[in-house]
């Protein structure tokens, strides 16, 4: 999630003001009036966390009778660090990656996703030729590194289409630069920033999809260690953000002037205007599932086999320790 969010600097500010750093809170296995948990965001502020700040600053969380301290991560922090020394309850990341962390020995787990749909693609300048991964043979391809989802998507690609002599650079986190100036013929990025970023900058680019169906990756969700999860109070965090998505798409100005609060480069004119473009194609992620936050059993047992299989994994990891749906299903009682 981390490597997802770093290109939109200028919609980042490290000025911090919406960010709360709790302290460690046992609210999950403490019962009190009102339930107490901080979510931790990894990141510095940003407007894909939207429905988060959507959810605090209009009273949803309080509605469902949780208390919810948001947490912003640092650029350099562990991901999952403050999870595990009990600082945060509840974490914003990677299926994949908190899969990956499982394979470490962390007991992370799974309880909602959020983006039903992956948001890694393929992307090309619009007169390259290129229309498929099919056409990257004898061609170059960048990005960040061989870590994160931008990596996860390559290897998905490449063994959908036997694309092993494919030209790989990584470039860091210059895609917009090493694409428009030719260094590479593609990079692999984010739907709802890189392309949406370059688009913006007047980049003639088209999104590609790295396979010729469903990926074998579980997007962005919600996790915590296993033995904080309770199921009541998770509930009623997915129940607060399931109004504030909704909130958000029907009312992008209002939720640009909500997250303003917390990236104050938005009262930039072009900044909020991108910063739009990022939130409607991020909100678009959330949808396509059965139900806010739909787990898909069949999409975690590939995972599980396909980051083994790339030896992603330090040892294999069963698909149903690293996810539950016993939140979604106390949703539903």
């Amino acid at each position: 999630m981390k490597k997802l969010l770093a290109l939109v600097a200028v919609l980042a500010l490290a000025a911090c003001q919406g960010g709360n750093s709790a302290q460690p809170t046992s609210a999950l296995t403490t019962p009190s009036t009102q339930a107490e948990v901080t979510l931790g965001l990894t990141y510095i502020p940003d407007v894909q966390f939207a429905p988060v700040y959507v959810a605090q600053e209009k009273g949803y969380f309080d509605q469902e009778g949780v208390r919810v301290n948001i947490r912003h991560h640092g650029v350099q922090e562990a991901l999952l660090g403050a999870l595990q020394s009990g600082e945060e309850d509840i974490v914003f990341a990677g299926g994949d990656e908190m899969m990956q962390a499982r394979s470490t020995g962390i007991d992370v787990v799974n309880w909602a996703t959020m983006y039903q749909n992956y948001p890694v693609v393929l992307i090309a300048k619009a007169d390259s030729g290129i229309a498929s991964p099919a056409d990257l043979k004898g061609k170059s391809v960048g990005l960040p590194g061989p870590y994160g989802e931008n990596y996860f998507g390559l290897l998905a690609m490449k063994e959908a289409y036997g694309l092993d002599d494919l030209k790989v650079d990584y470039i860091g986190y210059t895609q917009a630069a090493a694409l428009s100036s030719g260094q590479v013929d593609a990079i692999i990025g984010f739907s709802n920033n890189d392309a949406v970023s370059m688009a913006h900058a007047g980049i003639d680019v088209v999104e590609i999809p790295l396979v010729g169906g469903n990926l074998p990756l579980v997007g962005v969700g919600l996790g915590s260690m296993k033995g904080a999860v309770d199921e009541a109070t998770l509930a009623k965090v997915l129940a607060a953000l399931e109004k504030a998505t909704k909130d958000a798409s029907e009312n992008i100005e209002e939720t640009l002037d909500i997250v303003k609060k917390y990236v104050p480069a938005l009262a930039e004119a072009d900044k909020r205007e991108l910063a739009g473009k990022v939130l409607d194609a991020t909100l678009k992620l959330y949808t396509g599932g059965s139900a806010f936050g739909a787990q898909d059993a069949a999409k975690w047992e590939s995972m599980a086999a396909f980051l083994e299989k790339n030896q992603i994994l330090e040892k294999p990891v069963t698909a149903s320790e690293a996810f539950t749906s016993a939140v979604l299903e106390t949703r539903t009682k």
